[in-house]
């Protein structure tokens, strides 16, 4: 998936296991497959589909080892069950786990704001997996959906590498109108906005997936 997104998991996933030294930590296989066509563009119609690549990505992981595997994307869930049946390993549903550290974590709030890709607000992956968890899912209207397009596509976006101010103000300005809209908390729902806003500046307390993610890794991997 995006590199900058893989490193921020491996490093989550080094960071949440209990080791008191090197040998005792993870053994970590990582596939970066920057080839993987984009995401978005595949769910809103103007990009070729990433399953095929997506699949040799989690065969190739399982065929060298892998026992348990982890996509650091929200969009790519849109692709799970197919991932998932061609595999004979589980794959953590990013999504799912999120909906039980929502739970779990804010059992008081039942509006919850979506900073994500065009591509997974489109594909109501959010509102259908944290439906049972009694989650209404608020999002941006269209311009300030469009501004966290920009803060993670746009050529000073965290995809290009510069998660400087700009992109954070868009994200803020986003994140301060799901606020205004009624949100309790926000859930980051892009790996790559957690590159471009730091908590402290958010309006709302906010869940990280990738954070999630890697601790359910280090949960199944440890087992």
């Amino acid at each position: 998936m995006g590199p900058a997104a893989t490193v921020d998991l491996f490093s989550r996933i080094v960071a949440a296991t209990p080791a008191q030294r090197d040998q005792d930590h993870l053994h970590i296989i990582v596939d970066n497959l920057p080839a993987i066509p984009d995401r978005t563009a595949a769910i809103i119609g103007e990009g070729p589909s990433p399953l095929p690549l997506m699949l040799e990505s989690a065969r190739r992981l399982e065929s060298v080892g892998a026992q348990v595997l982890g996509i650091p994307c929200n969009a790519a869930h849109y692709w799970y069950e197919e991932l998932q049946a061609g595999v004979g390993v589980p794959i953590i549903h990013m999504i799912r786990e999120t909906g039980r550290q929502l739970r779990a974590s804010y059992s008081g709030a039942a509006r919850a704001g979506l900073l994500a890709t065009t591509g997974t607000v489109l594909s109501g992956i959010y509102v259908k997996e944290l439906a049972p968890f009694g989650y209404k899912i608020i999002v941006p209207g269209s311009a300030g959906q469009e501004a966290v397009m920009e803060a993670i596509y746009g050529s000073a976006g965290i995809k290009a590498g510069k998660m400087g101010r700009r992109a954070r103000r868009l994200l803020l300005a986003a994140a301060d109108e799901l606020a205004g809209a009624g949100a309790q908390v926000l859930i980051l729902g892009c790996t790559e906005i957690p590159l471009g806003l730091r908590p402290e500046d958010l309006p709302l307390p906010a869940v990280n997936p990738n954070q999630v993610l890697a601790e359910a890794l280090v949960r199944e991997g440890l087992k």
